[in-house]
């Protein structure tokens, strides 16, 4: 007779049992889902249509950007069917100006409503991007509306652009002008006893600041607050023009936010009423009453037709292409991010990775003509150079290649930029910081209070130099600062030779210095001020091009990824995770300050673990915006 197996025997299988089942039903499960939304994508789905009389509900979520950073598409349909959202939204800048400059033209549509509440940010190059695209969208003679319960600075410049502007009556406007603050670590990393060994050219190049101090140099400051005035002086010159007011009206308004709010009379909203910010004060629901009067449909009471600039632009990409008889192109490669070596997904920069996508440009025979929309503050000097020689191969190739810098174009964003035929920015992009830096730590104290010593024996006197575990030696620190002299000099000769300007007068713009836009037109660093669509114009005029397409070189997802991607636009999936009307749904996506803190503390990290240049030798700005 056979043995009756032990308890923890039959434990174990019975729990290991019920763990496969349960697996097996979840795959199961997993693959009916993915049938369906499938059969109900080829099958169910409608086209999308405008409604004649309808109004474009333009509602961008989290940051505008140039390009959508990389997301594994079986995490996002995961997030999108959990309704988890840990990642934080990003928007097209091109979508929108897209949306916008089609629905000028399109009878359909009769007006245009400004939803920013699920707006975190953007830089001010974007929004000056969006200013005019809505002032050209006026020009059709169709109203512009903008509503929120809460404006944060970008969302005010861009809601300051239309016809009327509504505020809820508890609402606020927040105008805090622009900053620079950093992270700074000098007492932590000597607490931790870690010796950062920095190594740089340039007076202003202050990257590297945070590893050596607790406070921003008096250096930093004058450069820093150059740019930012600029900045900020076109915010309050543009939306002083949009409102009818004076600068003075604008700087007095955030400088004496808190003495007003102090005052009895006053709370945010009135406060916003008081100063001809805004409008008039109105609820969610009195807003929807009141263009449902003037814009809704007469048997209808409490709605009006609307089309969100999502659903909108799905109709435009299905009938974009029809009448395209151009085979020649402008072709567009956006470089957004931090610069580093290697291979990268979108939303960085990869030397590797993004001179592939110039010389596939370079390659296509249809592409007469090349754009490069530089997004970024810097990074690896190698990789900036892998990608600048690439750029060169495609000028000897007879192609034009023009640079429309966005929100910044900065230190290796500048470098990769600088052999171009041609350099547009807009007033507010952030560039220059021509310098470079090298840091290199080493952790010999923190081992040895630890009880752990480094020692050896080497058969050259290289052997070992770079050994993070033992005190950096002398001349391994003088041969890292010759190395950085060297590639500065570099970088002076190449936009010497690119700029055409004498390596003198680069020399006085550069030491790592950070330029607005406008300023860099001044000093010879830019050519023209326009946004991409000058530039592209621009290139296909070099080109001697009048009939042309332009053609966004991007990243490619694989087949799988492609799959999943094409099961995000099933309407199921846009059914189970949103079915309210778009002018209903306004989130006030503002971060808390401790999320903000936690975030710059993240970006600061990221930026010194990261970095992974062959030589530890980086052409990199600290000049993001607070």
């Amino acid at each position: 007779m056979a043995t009756k197996p032990g308890f923890l025997n039959r434990l174990f299988t019975g729990v290991w049992t019920l763990v496969d089942k349960s697996r097996r039903t979840l795959v199961n499960l997993v693959f009916l889902l993915l049938v369906y939304l499938i059969i109900n994508s080829l099958f169910f789905t409608e086209t999308p249509k405008v409604q004649s009389g309808s109004i474009l509900v333009l509602k961008p979520a989290g940051y505008l950007v140039d390009e959508l950073d990389y997301i594994d598409p079986l995490d996002e349909l995961i997030e999108e069917l959990s309704d988890s959202k840990d990642k934080v939204a990003q928007t097209l800048l091109r979508d929108l100006l897209k949306a916008i400059d089609t629905a000028r033209q399109d009878p359909k549509i009769t007006a245009l409503y400004l939803n920013l509440g699920n707006l975190y940010g953007a830089a001010p190059s974007k929004l000056q991007d969006i200013a005019l695209a809505v002032q050209n969208f006026k020009t059709s003679g169709k109203p512009v509306y903008a509503y929120s319960e809460f404006y944060n600075q970008a969302q005010y410049y861009i809601a300051s652009q239309a016809d009327e502007i509504y505020l809820d009556p508890i609402g606020a406007i927040y105008i805090q002008g622009y900053g620079q603050f950093n992270t700074y670590f000098k007492d932590a990393l000597d607490k931790l006893g870690i010796n950062y060994h920095i190594f740089k050219a340039g007076n202003y190049k202050t990257a590297i600041e945070p590893y050596i101090r607790n406070d921003m140099s008096d250096d930093a400051k004058e450069a820093n607050l150059g740019y930012l005035n600029d900045l900020w002086q076109s915010y309050t010159r543009d939306v002083a023009e949009a409102r009818g007011l004076t600068e003075s009206d604008i700087n007095r308004y955030s400088n004496d936010f808190l003495d007003n709010l102090s005052q009895a009379k006053y709370n945010t909203a009135s406060m916003a009423i008081d100063k001809s910010l805004v409008d008039a004060l109105k609820t969610r629901q009195e807003m929807n009453s009141y263009l449902t009067e003037k814009l809704g449909d007469s048997s209808s009471d409490d709605d009006f037709p609307q089309i969100s600039h999502k659903k909108y632009l799905k109709i435009i990409q299905n009938t974009s292409s029809l009448g395209e008889s151009s085979k020649d192109k402008v072709a567009v490669v956006v470089a957004k991010g931090v610069i580093y070596n290697g291979h990268q997904k979108a939303g960085n920069i990869g030397g590797q990775s993004t001179a592939k996508l110039i010389r596939k440009a370079r390659l296509d025979k249809s592409v007469k003509a090349l754009v490069i929309r530089v997004d970024s503050p810097g990074g690896s000097a190698y990789a900036s150079e892998i990608i600048r020689r690439e750029v060169l191969k495609t000028r000897d190739a007879g192609k034009p290649v023009v640079i429309s810098m966005g929100s910044y174009a900065a230190s290796g964003g500048y470098w990769i930029s600088a052999s171009a035929d041609e350099i547009w920015a807009s007033p507010t992009t952030i560039t220059g910081s021509i310098g470079v830096y090298g840091m290199l730590p080493t952790f010999e104290k923190p081992l040895n209070q630890l009880g752990i010593h480094r020692d050896g024996v080497g058969t050259t006197r290289l052997t070992g130099a770079f050994d993070l575990g033992r005190p950096l030696r002398e001349d391994v620190g003088k041969a890292m600062q010759s190395s950085i002299e060297y590639s500065y000099d570099r970088f002076l000769t190449i936009v010497a030779e690119g700029r055409k300007m004498t390596k003198e007068a680069v020399s006085k713009v550069a030491q790592g210095r950070v330029w607005s836009g406008k300023a860099a037109v001044e000093n010879g660093l830019v050519d023209h001020l326009g946004d991409i669509n000058d530039a592209i114009d621009s290139a296909a005029t070099m080109a001697g091009l009048v009939s042309y397409k332009t053609k966004y070189i991007e990243h490619k997802l694989s087949d799988s990824e492609k799959f999943i991607k094409n099961l995000m636009t099933a309407s199921v999936v846009s059914s189970l995770v949103s079915t309210s009307p778009a002018i209903y749904s306004n989130q006030n996506m503002m971060l808390s300050p401790t999320v903000l803190l936690m975030r710059q503390l993240q970006a600061s990290y990221q930026a010194l673990v990261l970095m992974n240049d062959p030589q530890n030798i980086y052409a990199h700005c600290l000049c993001t915006l607070d």
